[in-house]
């Protein structure tokens, strides 16, 4: 049996618990952003992830995105059902010396609490319109069809890591093919028939404060190790949330005359999402630079959002989309070897070529995204229906579609 870093296995089981715990935090930040009759109707798409992709993921999930390749898009099923390994088996982060690096188990976990929050991210787009029964379709095709080629292709071995693209925690894998999804599906579906208001804002700033603290673990987390990597990537995401969420509160307060709370929750996530892909190959100097960014343009996306009337109730494409394809291209200028070796320079730093890959990287994957999403939706519709009757909507998907409400009768 191979001997691993116990310290690195601690560090990362302690990683992945703090990813798992984001899932319910965005449960409760989703929550207390729709209306009374509607949520729990969005956290049962959050919580039902837990289940639906911890089948997945154990039975192809994992083996389609980490074991073998198939032309540089697609791995193989050599260990669907977790077969052909063991306790003993070094992960393919591992640097295969004894005594160094993390088993297969932990990473296969902590990789599985990664792809568990990712499509319900794209929930908040379209919440309040879509059946409980075709979003749990989606949930399986989406992730069959674009996260584990994307997965695979960026960090599984696939053509795009091959060809040098980087991502350290997912701007790509994760933030830019959920938020373009979340666009297609606003595209596909349409409005709703109510805008209903907020209808908890403790809930949603106890969600975010969770989805906050379970960060550190999301980004610390992609080091694989106790290491100054791990250091950088934590300190990175303290500095670029707490600034994109100050510059966008003096936003709000500069434009529309007030400082919202909103406004200071939702600057912190589009922080946190465009530091993510950075997050261990720039500087501390950079990420500030990073928050402020996500500050400016994640909230000018939404304001030209809201001018096209895209229905994006809770922003999903303006913050994890925009945020994501930023994080991306701020990764291509700041990316610096001093920083991480194992990373790359920059175009500050001189490389320009470098910069070139993310960019055309970013954007396979958002298009692909954005086609395969409306594919898969058109399917499911011509197949089961995709959104619910009008009155149903009216009515409120609670009662209507689990016959449960939030507060009693």
């Amino acid at each position: 049996m191979t001997a691993f870093d116990p310290t690195s296995e601690l560090f990362m089981l302690i990683a992945t618990a703090l990813v798992m715990f984001m899932t319910p935090g965005l449960a409760f930040f989703y929550a207390g952003l729709v209306g009374q009759k509607n949520s729990i109707s969005i956290m049962m798409q959050s919580f039902a992830a837990l289940g639906v992709t911890t089948l997945l993921w154990v039975s192809v999930g994992y083996s389609l995105c980490f074991s073998g390749d198939f032309y540089g898009v697609i791995g193989n099923l050599h260990q669907a059902f977790l077969l052909n390994v063991s306790s003993g088996t070094a992960s393919p982060v591992s640097s295969g010396i004894p005594g160094l690096g993390i088993p297969l188990y932990v990473f296969f976990a902590y990789e599985m609490m990664v792809v568990i929050i990712t499509p319900p991210l794209i929930t908040g787009a379209f919440t309040n319109r879509v059946k409980f029964s075709a979003y749990l379709v989606f949930l399986v095709c989406w992730q069959l069809f674009i996260y584990y080629p994307i997965a695979h292709m960026v960090w599984g071995g696939g053509l795009l890591e091959r060809w040098g693209v980087l991502d350290f925690g997912g701007g790509i894998v994760v933030h830019a093919i959920a938020g373009m999804s979340a666009l297609a599906s606003v595209l596909y579906l349409g409005s709703r028939y109510i805008r209903d208001k907020p209808q908890n804002l403790y809930m949603a700033g106890v969600g975010m404060a969770i989805l906050w603290f379970g960060w550190f673990g999301f980004t610390a987390g992609n080091a694989f190790a106790v290491d100054n990597i791990a250091v950088v990537a934590f300190l990175n995401t303290a500095i670029a949330g707490g600034i994109a969420s100050f510059v966008w509160m003096m936003m709000d307060w500069t434009l529309e005359g007030k400082p919202k709370f909103i406004g200071f929750l939702t600057g912190g996530l589009a922080g946190l999402v465009v530091i993510t892909p950075a997050a261990g190959y720039v500087s501390p100097a950079a990420a500030m630079l990073c928050g402020l960014a996500a500050g400016i343009v994640c909230y000018l996306a939404i304001a030209f959002k809201n001018r096209r009337h895209w229905d994006d109730a809770l922003d999903v494409w303006g913050v994890h989309g925009v945020g994501g394809i930023l994080g991306i291209g701020l990764l291509g200028v700041f990316g610096s070897l001093a920083i991480n070796p194992g990373g790359a320079n920059g175009l500050y730093f001189g490389g320009s070529v470098f910069l070139g890959k993310e960019l055309a990287a970013v954007a396979f994957a958002a298009a692909f995204a954005f086609t395969v999403t409306y594919l898969i939706l058109f399917g499911i519709d011509r197949l089961m229906g995709v959104r619910v009757p009008k009155e149903v909507e009216l009515s409120g998907l609670d009662q209507e579609l689990h016959g449960e409400l939030a507060y009693g009768d």
